[in-house]
């Protein structure tokens, strides 16, 4: 049995590049790492924003706090704003936005702290091209896989666990189709979560916080750079939160342990590490509700009513992640980077299902047969570097990344009933049945490893060429539980993009982008007469055009896409395979900056028209995407008060459109805004700077459906029966922060 510690070859990694280091170290010359290792940052530009945002977020929004000398140069990515003017894109490095042929949205820790985030997800809210409420992310009404669209670091990790914001500096979404730089993955768009890294200068800030209704917060984040010539940096981020959610006898609990490390190995060569634990339980809150064949979805009922979940059900998980990562300058024109990632998932999900009826009855049940644990270790090696030919310069990158990710489910999982109610008159029940989740064999193991090669080709100031390809080898085995292989699959296939940028000025750009991508195919579901087996991978398909502005304190961009790609349902045979086409068009306006000296403004909204064809059913021919709506709005301002310096206020406006619940379109859930307000102040106490926060997000306390996922992986098995979610209530989160 593994015991739910970090993994041992990650310490002992560890330990190796503690030694490595240190002898390095008494090798090095005495010019400070910031200075030397000038060539070796360029490739991570996020990361000296991060540490200008970390050193001066707090101080630009008071004049009355003490001096501070400020030695390095301004960043685009300014504090105090939810401007974010780079990008990372794997295989290409860090990029302008306004250069990228892609829709690139990026949620930055302004954002995050002043918001008070706490999740992934509530991140992702932020975007309206995004679905993020649900298990595995979505952008553009395509969701995404279990590992190949999320990343950590532009390294493959598992989606479908949960993550604490306090762990990351910003949260990067590049919408849409990018297997040509990534590898095979779904068109659901790629989400890379960036971590925090050590500083140049040292920070310690602590929070308490409070949230609704006695849900308490400690948190501890400390940088500081330390050893002969600073040429070691080290951030630390704890974190404990525990008490009751807004659902009666409810309870949540999470806990932090993160440590990075960043060893000055010489001038030219940096190491850096990340090693995190991360405990999250989630008890007692609504349960998933789903629809028998024929039903349809009631008005949104109250989440806080504790009738609804089961007081012992829900989420217990463990995540254990690290990291190693080494960036090397071989000259100012040629950079290398290589890193690995070694994740353990385990997840203990006793959240109960309400399956709803035609006749307002409901069946409670819980389903533990999935996986409980993943396990991934993830890789990749990059090679960038310029050249000229003539008039003509080239950005040139070459590289590979990849992972190997194995399933293991419980032995005794399954389906368990635990009773059954109405809607009139609704029933809690106590989850029972649950197997032991570490008693577990392995289901499943997917490999992927993928060739990338990259040119981005200026011909001059005005006109560019980005061609982009990879070529990837995939393969599957699935096993029983007496570790019999039950089947096997191995495909390989390219992926390609090319864009054609024109930039009338530097500050604007006008493309076009066609991407041709593949991804793994589904899973055939239980019921089907090939269950089990993994269908030969797809082709997706999309155009996209595009148009950006970076003015001197506020980015502007636009784009309209269209995504085809297969679509697997079971078949009139009662065989799971591909039988029909996926089309989805869309607009996508976003906004982010400075409106005016006081006003900042972060949001968008997004138009969206997904249908199936060629599905052989008249009923469902030329219909929209179960749970997608066509229209979805996010503004978030912040309004800072000059004549209270260290005063700021914040208001989130949140719209979602009405979804359909079936693939015939005959019932739907209907639309639903929400508020959030807020408000901040950033006091000189003792000559410290400390910052009161207080949100109420859903200030009306609307009552909505949200997540709502269609049937199936692609949304068609069968009766393509919708599940869905309640949306939180009226919540109320306060803290105060210390910079010690």
């Amino acid at each position: 049995m593994t015991h739910r510690h970090p993994t041992r070859c990650a310490a002992v990694a560890f330990a190796a590049a503690c030694a490595f280091a240190a002898a390095q170290t008494a090798r090095a010359q005495s010019t400070p790492p910031a200075s030397a290792t000038t060539n070796a940052t360029n490739n991570s530009a996020n990361n000296s924003t991060n540490n200008s945002a970390d050193k001066n977020r707090k101080t630009d929004k008071t004049t009355t706090l003490p001096t501070v000398a400020v030695t390095a140069s301004a960043s685009a990515d300014s504090a105090d704003s939810p401007r974010s003017d780079t990008a990372t894109l794997g295989p290409l490095g860090t990029l302008k936005r306004v250069d990228t042929p892609y829709t690139v949205n990026v949620v930055n820790q302004e954002v995050i702290a002043d918001q008070q985030l706490k999740s992934i997800a509530d991140a992702l809210r932020l975007l309206p091209s995004v679905q993020g409420d649900g298990a595995r992310p979505q952008s553009r009404g395509i969701q995404g896989s279990v590992v190949q669209n999320s990343r950590i670091d532009g390294l493959n990790v598992v989606s479908t666990t949960d993550y604490p914001l306090e762990e990351f500096d910003r949260i990067e979404v590049m919408n849409g189709l990018a297997g040509a730089l990534y590898g095979p993955a779904n068109p659901a768009g790629t989400f890379n979560f960036i971590q925090k890294r050590p500083t140049d200068d040292r920070q310690l800030h602590f929070t308490l916080g409070y949230g609704t209704q006695t849900r308490f917060t400690r948190g501890l984040d400390v940088s500081d750079r330390v050893g002969p010539s600073k040429a070691i940096g080290y951030r630390l981020t704890l974190l404990d939160e525990t008490g009751t959610g807004y659902t009666d006898h409810s309870s949540l609990r999470r806990q932090l342990a993160s440590v990075a490390f960043d060893f000055h190995l010489s001038r030219d060569t940096v190491l850096e590490t990340n090693f995190s634990h991360y405990h999250y339980v989630t008890k007692g809150f609504p349960a998933t509700f789903a629809l028998a064949s024929g039903a349809h979805f009631p008005a949104a009922l109250d989440p806080t009513n504790s009738v609804w979940g089961s007081s012992n059900g829900g989420n217990d998980d463990t995540t254990d992640t690290g990291s190693l990562r080494l960036k090397h300058d071989f000259s100012p024109n040629w950079h290398l980077e290589a890193a690995v990632l070694r994740q353990i998932a385990d997840r203990e999900s006793t959240t109960p299902t309400n399956t709803i009826a035609t006749d307002g009855t409901y069946k409670t049940t819980i389903s533990t047969a999935t996986a409980s644990r993943f396990t991934i270790t993830s890789n990749l090696l990059y090679l960038r570097g310029h050249v000229e030919t003539g008039s003509v310069q080239h950005d040139i990158s070459l590289g590979t990344s990849g992972f190997v990710w194995d399933n293991f489910n419980p032995v005794a999982g399954g389906t368990t009933t635990l009773g059954s109610a109405s809607l009139a008159n609704p029933q809690s029940f106590a989850v029972t049945g649950a197997p032991d989740f570490e008693h577990r064999y392995q289901s499943a193991q997917s490999t992927q490893q993928s060739f990338n090669a990259s040119d981005n080709i200026r011909f001059s100031p005005h006109w560019s060429v980005l061609l982009a390809g990879s070529q990837s080898w995939l393969s599957t085995h699935n096993y029983n539980v007496k570790g019999v292989q039950t089947s096997e699959s191995a495909n390989q296939g390219l992926s390609g993009a090319a864009s054609l940028i024109f930039k009338p000025r530097e500050n604007q750009s006008l493309y076009v982008t066609y991407a041709d991508s593949l991804q793994q195919g589904d899973t055939a579901p239980a019921g089907s007469t090939n269950a089990g087996n993994i269908l030969d991978p797809y082709r997706s398909k999309q155009w996209e055009v595009g148009y950006k502005l970076a003015l001197a304190r506020m980015n502007a961009s636009v784009a309209a896409f269209r995504i085809t790609r297969p679509y697997a349902y079971t078949l009139a045979d009662g065989t799971y395979g591909t039988a029909g086409n996926q089309v989805n068009r869309g607009i996508e306006v976003m906004l982010d900056g400075n409106a005016t000296r006081d006003l900042t403004v972060f949001g968008g909204f997004t138009w969206l028209d997904p249908r199936l064809f060629d599905t052989g059913n008249a009923s469902t021919e030329g219909k929209r995407i179960v749970g997608l709506p066509e229209f979805a709005l996010n503004v978030l301002m912040q309004y800072r008060i000059e004549q209270v310096p260290g005063l700021f206020t914040n208001l989130n406006v949140h719209y979602v459109g009405s979804r359909p619940t079936d693939n015939a379109n005959n019932w739907s859930v209907g639309s639903y805004t929400t508020l959030d307000l807020g408000v901040g102040y950033l006091a000189d106490i003792l000559d410290r700077a400390v910052t009161f926060r207080l949100s109420v997000d859903n200030v009306t306390n609307r009552h909505y459906w949200t997540n709502i996922v269609p049937g199936g992986l692609n949304g068609y098995t069968g009766s393509g029966n919708a599940t869905a979610s309640l949306g939180a209530p009226r919540t109320i989160t306060a803290s105060v922060e210390f910079d010690l």
